[in-house]
């Protein structure tokens, strides 16, 4: 994806509650012979935290470049809280944070928050608060250049917020940061969905997308496979996956195994994924020495691979 753009004037409230934060209807986006996205219908309510995810290719890129006016639809319409992109973007309505891009190396984090801050029209004491806010203040002096991946991705964060934007767009926000940096910054996106600020982001994290996002919504091929909530999607998947610990076992021959769908070996602990998981249970128990089995329900990774794969139907 692109650098993070930024934009020239405050975010307008929006009050209408009745109005979508975005909504795109039979959106089609192609590059020569290339349909990047493919008839894409989406409406996100103000407040909704929504994972958007997909397999490399899958139209993601595209659909957040038509969000922020970077690149216009050949067909469908895109609107942003009413607006067109460009018109959202321009009003401050839009701010995105990005993997790459957008920092000045030489500056300090402060001088770099601050500078932004100028940019926008907005005193001092919000570049502080949006500092403080991204958990940088005890590296407030360093140098961008030396500062570690996620401190500068936290620091396009902080860039982000000072617009006050309605809606936050977030490429991989969480990457290079540690486990409690990820709890931390969450917890901060949630507080700010919890006043009415909409949030779409792409991770390649799924469990951050199971644990923080209302809805999941999963792209292929340029087109939408499933939206809803997390175990909505997760349902969609069938199946439940048997986990035991059986030594020496051979990926080839469990996956002949009555029932299996796809089986996994990792170590000595195998994954037997099905939907007579009873009968796969029965089978290890009575005719391989496998110990601590236990029978789950299918996670969203799972999820994932069935609902994203490039695999075609039979």
């Amino acid at each position: 994806m692109k650098a993070m753009t930024v934009t020239t004037a405050s975010a307008t409230a929006v009050s209408s509650t009745d109005l979508a934060a975005v909504d795109l209807d039979g959106v089609v986006k192609r590059f020569g012979a290339v349909t990047a996205v493919d008839g894409i219908s989406l409406r996100i309510r103000p407040g909704e935290v929504v994972a958007l995810l997909g397999p490399n290719g899958a139209g993601k890129t595209t659909t957040v470049d038509m969000l922020l006016g970077l690149q216009h639809p050949d067909a469908g319409k895109v609107s942003v809280y009413g607006r067109a992109p460009h018109d959202a973007v321009a009003l401050g309505l839009v701010s995105a944070v990005m993997q790459s891009g957008g920092l000045l190396k030489d500056y300090t984090v402060a001088e770099t928050v601050r500078l932004t801050a100028v940019l926008f029209g907005r005193p001092r004491s919000a570049a502080d608060e949006a500092v403080e806010r991204a958990g940088l203040s005890e590296v407030a002096g360093r140098l961008v250049g030396k500062c570690s991946g996620g401190q500068q991705q936290r620091l396009r964060f902080a860039m982000a917020l000072l617009p006050d934007p309605e809606l936050l767009i977030l490429d991989e926000p969480t990457t290079g940061m540690d486990v409690a940096g990820r709890h931390d910054f969450w917890t901060a996106i949630r507080d700010d969905a919890r006043r009415g600020r909409t949030v779409i982001f792409a991770t390649h994290y799924l469990e951050e997308a199971d644990a923080y996002a209302d809805r999941v919504v999963f792209v292929r091929r340029g087109r939408v496979v499933a939206d809803g909530t997390a175990a909505e999607v997760k349902a969609l998947a069938s199946g439940r996956t048997v986990r035991a610990t059986l030594p020496g076992a051979v990926e080839a021959d469990l996956a002949r195994v009555e029932g299996v769908d796809r089986a996994e070996v990792r170590g000595d602990t195998v994954l037997l994924h099905g939907n007579d998981t009873d009968a796969i249970a029965r089978w290890l128990l009575t005719r391989t020495p496998a110990r601590d089995l236990e029978i789950t329900s299918r996670n969203l990774e799972d999820a994932f691979l069935a609902l994203t794969s490039d695999e075609e139907p039979s």
